[in-house]
């Protein structure tokens, strides 16, 4: 008995015995083995016990194998439906219109700060000190573009931190605060310091002229705006973050335009104001200049501590020097050219135009580098997925065209440049700033300038932070600086390019005497 039964057993185990039809037809039932059951007797319990704990084995096998087949199936579905859906997976599901709107009252609100901006520069150009100390319009695109690279950076860390949920709890919310305060103001010192240097050599090189009183007066008025202006500006973001969080709107939206809404303004009048009240004391009180550097450079250790005491500030802090040091010696570039050009009664009306089409380019441009970090962020950490970091030229197509939210938000900042500075440049014309008539070719030709400003700005963005995301750079502290100093580069480059044309053409109609 013994002996044939076990044949029967192993047909039945391989599939091949009577019994195992109802198996084919049913799936791994408990007929089968009820069947067995029967046919071994109390003599095979034992091979009964083998023939269940295969079977047990297979069915789990199999149950295991099905499982793996509907999670990859459920996955790929996943796929599918976030391919067909408006937006890949994100917190917030933001549409073309939402995107705008959240985005237009912002960037009319930066907008019009840059223009408040302008008209300020429109009028300190006169002063003493600016006439005296040239140097000091070299200061004005390196401190607002530093204004962009630290706030705009801090703005766009922030809302990445928020959109992940690292400032949920009271505790990670104050880490993240008291570590990020104190870095920016580390960064603000030490590259204020740096653009004073910049600048007394730029001024230095055309002429040969140097003058140790006014390089003590640019450092002492660049570190104190820098540091003064960051310290406001930083509270700012804070609040905008923590509060669009609360209301449900996306910080990466909002919080880089506000950043740069007030912080032109505030950044260029105290610029002036501390530059002219220190120019006051240069035949008096000329030991002030190096006190007033000294006292801001003691605070330094202070800052670096409260740093250090957050992991994500920490990494900055050693490591994020690269780009707010480059980024600022791009930015007096465009500086230098300011400062050659709006002493030109052929370049009239340079200096109100030069901050709102620098600070246009700058805040569309950071408000899409910190979309796509976000994006990137949600996907994991950098460096992680190599498939998040692309190809290393995208197509043009591909950054505007493309059904992505990326590319969708492209379009939407895109096309907000022209009526943007549309309302901008009437509003100038309104205030009857800048020494010129706004005629129809001037229009199309500084639009013109404006647009390709934007495009190039956009196309450079798709491509940098992906591209530091694939080397395992945080985009957020690295490609922000970058960009802005770039179109703080490009927008004066291409403005004065512009007032050239103008001039040669000779459409330029100037009042220079009002």
């Amino acid at each position: 008995m013994s002996s044939k039964s076990e044949p029967k057993d192993i047909h039945q185990l391989n599939g091949t015995g009577p019994a195992a039809s109802p198996c084919s037809s049913d799936g791994p039932g408990r007929e089968p083995l009820a069947g067995t059951s029967e046919f071994l007797g109390p003599d095979g319990a034992g091979v009964e016990v083998v023939a269940i704990e295969s079977r047990a084995n297979a069915k789990g096998v199999r149950e295991e194998d099905a499982l793996l087949e509907n999670g990859s199936q459920s996955n790929e579905s996943d796929d599918v439906s976030t391919d067909r859906g408006p937006a890949p997976p994100s917190p917030l599901k933001e549409t073309s219109f939402s995107i705008g709107l959240q985005v237009l009252f912002p960037f009319l609100l930066a907008g019009f700060g840059t223009v408040a901006a302008g008209m300020v520069l429109d009028i300190v150009q006169h002063w003493e000190v600016f006439q005296k100390v040239t140097e000091v319009f070299i200061l004005v695109p390196a401190l607002l573009g530093l204004k962009g690279n630290l706030e705009m950076t801090l703005a766009s860390r922030l809302s990445t931190a928020a959109n992940i949920g690292h400032m949920d709890t009271p505790k990670e919310l104050w880490r993240m605060i008291t570590g990020n305060m104190a870095l920016i103001q580390v960064q603000a010192t030490v590259v204020g310091f740096l653009a004073s240097i910049a600048a007394v050599v730029f001024g230095w090189i055309p002429d040969g002229h140097f003058s140790i009183p006014h390089a003590f007066l640019l450092c002492a008025s660049s570190v104190a705006t820098a540091f003064i202006a960051s310290l406001v500006l930083g509270m700012i973001m804070i609040g905008v973050i923590i509060g669009s969080r609360k209301i449900g709107i996306n910080p990466d939206n909002v919080a880089t335009p506000i950043a740069a809404s007030l912080g032109d303004l505030i950044t260029l009048a105290l610029l002036s104001g501390i530059s002219w009240g220190l120019y006051l004391e240069l035949g008096n009180w000329q030991y002030i200049y190096p006190l007033v550097c000294a006292f801001f450079v003691a605070l330094l250790p202070v800052w670096v501590v409260l740093a250090r005491r957050s992991p994500s500030t920490r990494e900055v802090l050693y490591s994020g020097w690269e780009p707010v040091i480059i980024a600022m010696a791009i930015s007096s570039v465009g500086g230098l050219i300011l400062d050659k050009t709006v002493s030109d009664p052929n370049f009239a009306g340079m200096a109100v135009f030069t901050p709102v089409i620098n600070g246009v380019g700058g805040n569309l441009v950071a408000v899409q580098a910190s979309r796509i970090s976000t994006f990137l962020h949600m996907n994991g950490m950098p460096g992680e997925n190599s498939e998040q970091a692309p190809r290393r030229c995208p197509s043009p197509c591909t950054t505007f065209f493309s059904p992505d939210v990326n590319s969708r938000s492209a379009r939407v900042l895109f096309l907000l440049v022209v009526p943007g500075h549309l309302v901008f440049l009437y509003t100038i014309s309104c205030m009857q700033a800048g020494h010129t008539t706004l005629t129809l070719i001037f229009i199309v030709f500084y639009m013109t300038a404006a647009l390709l400003q934007v495009l190039i700005l956009l196309y450079i963005a798709d491509w940098m932070v992906h591209w530091m995301w694939g080397r395992g750079l945080d985009p957020d502290n690295f490609s922000i600086p970058y960009l802005t100093a770039l179109g703080d580069l490009l927008g004066t480059g291409l403005l004065a390019l512009s007032f050239h044309v103008l001039w040669l053409i000779g459409d330029r109609d100037t009042d220079v005497g009002d």
